[in-house]
C-alpha cells in the first residue's frame, strides 16, 4: 500500500480533505498530514473538520511518500510560500509522483514552478494565474496529466478520488 502525504494548514475546504483523507484510509493506504508545525489544530474554512498534523514540512522527506494530496480552500495560499513546502512538491515532481490538488491546490504547484507544460483545472477563478504559470487550463470535473490529478471544486471530488485511488 502507499504512503500518502497531505499537505494542510488552517481554512482548508472541509470536505476537499475529508473525502479524499477517509477513502484513501479507506483503501488502506497510510496517510499523513504534514503541516507547517508538528502537532498543530488546523481547521477547515466551513468549521466542519479539523485535523492534527502529523509532522512539519521541514522534518518530513518527499523520499518517504509515494503521493502526495494538496486540497483547497485558503491551506494553499497558507502553504505555498514556504520554501519547504515548494522543494517537497518540486521532488515528489521530479520522482514522477502522483500529486493530486483539488480547487486552489494547483497554487502551490504555480508557486513552486511546475505548471509549464501541463494541462490541469482548479477552482475556475484562478484559471488566468494557472494559465500565466504556463499551463493548459481544462475545465473538466478532474485532469489526469502524467502524474497530476486535478480538479475543481467539492462537487468534483468523486471524481477526484477515483483518479487519486487509480495511480495509488
Amino acid at each position: 500500500m502507499s504512503k500518502v502525504a497531505f499537505l494542510l494548514a488552517n481554512d482548508f475546504e472541509d470536505s476537499e480533505m475529508q473525502v479524499p483523507y477517509d477513502e484513501v484510509k479507506k483503501a488502506g493506504h497510510e496517510v499523513e498530514i504534514i503541516g507547517l508545525k508538528a502537532g498543530e489544530t488546523l481547521k477547515g474554512k466551513g468549521g466542519k473538520a479539523s485535523y492534527t498534523s502529523d509532522k512539519a514540512i521541514a522534518e518530513v522527506s518527499a523520499s518517504d511518500y509515494d503521493a502526495v494530496v494538496i486540497p483547497g480552500g485558503s491551506s494553499p495560499e497558507n502553504l505555498r510560500t514556504d520554501a519547504h513546502i515548494l522543494k517537497f512538491v518540486t521532488e515528489i515532481n521530479s520522482a514522477k509522483k502522483p500529486i493530486a490538488a483539488i480547487c486552489h491546490g494547483p497554487q502551490i504547484l504555480a508557486s513552486a514552478n511546475l505548471l509549464k507544460g501541463r494541462t490541469i483545472t482548479s477552482y475556475p477563478p484562478l484559471k488566468d494565474d494557472m494559465v500565466n504559470a504556463g499551463a493548459e487550463f481544462k475545465d473538466h470535473e478532474a485532469v489526469v496529466d502524467g502524474n497530476y490529478i486535478t480538479s475543481r471544486t467539492p462537487a468534483d471530488e468523486p471524481a477526484f478520488v477515483r483518479e487519486l485511488l487509480k495511480v495509488i
